[in-house]
């Protein structure tokens, strides 16, 4: 058998063409600036995912399927570093190359909830913010962060470690040392609270100490500030 679509005769040259499958539509969902976009291309809002920046020629795919938008308050004048979420904002992808390459981003673990949870509910997030290389992530409980944009250089290789002290919880000093070889995430490659740092080894390097207790301001900001998609895209002709 040649197909669904073999031995048609000259008079069915209509229907040969429904068998040909539609190209799923592309539209813009997301404008950072005048250069920079994101592009989703599927059908009902669900599908791949792309990354367009014209000044600097970069065409890139930070997630190949099943993306469904962000709904809630998106704001990103960072260039440099790239962070997009989506429904749900339970995983993240990050570029911190302009958007030439991309690495799946998680929350860290602790207790970063009131619930002790290690992340929050959907319904609990307020807003998205990247700005000066950095991620916040507002909930109506907690603001979740990356870390400033460097690494400590006390566990770069051939660094000499950090040295630490902390308290067991049951009166006793433990001493510990971050090494080199075990550096722990490289910045802006996890999202953590203040409240869950207090728990983890990563309080003691340098780019997470002094983070702001809220959203910096951004000003000036020409992008969208909503993800947008038109759920009916590509059946508007029929």
């Amino acid at each position: 058998m040649k197909g669904l679509c073999s031995g048609l005769t000259a008079a069915a040259v209509f229907i040969a063409a429904g068998c040909q499958a539609k190209e799923p539509p592309t539209q813009v969902v997301y404008r950072f600036d005048d250069h920079r976009y994101l592009e989703l291309k599927g059908w009902d809002c669900e599908g791949e995912l792309w990354y367009t920046d014209t000044k600097r020629g970069i065409h890139t795919e930070p997630v190949s399927q099943y993306y469904r938008l962000f709904t809630r308050k998106f704001i990103h004048p960072s260039e440099r570093y790239i962070a997009i979420t989506g429904w749900g904002a339970g995983g993240f992808m990050v570029s911190k190359d302009y958007g030439q390459t991309w690495h799946s981003v998680g929350i860290a673990p602790g207790h970063n909830e009131p619930n002790g949870d290690d992340g929050p509910p959907y319904e609990d997030v307020l807003s998205f913010t990247v700005v000066n290389d950095q991620v916040f992530l507002q909930t109506k409980h907690r603001l979740y962060m990356s870390s400033k944009p460097f690494d400590d250089p006390r566990i770069l290789p051939g660094g000499p470690g950090i040295e630490y002290t902390v308290d067991d919880g049951m009166g006793s000093k433990v001493n510990g040392k971050l090494e080199p070889r075990f550096p722990g995430p490289a910045w802006g490659l996890d999202y953590i609270t203040k409240q869950g740092l207090k728990e983890n080894t990563a309080q003691f390097k340098t780019n997470y100490q002094g983070l702001p207790d809220k959203v910096p301001e951004v000003k000036g900001y020409t992008g969208w500030d909503h993800m947008r998609c038109d759920i009916d895209a590509g059946r508007k002709s029929y």
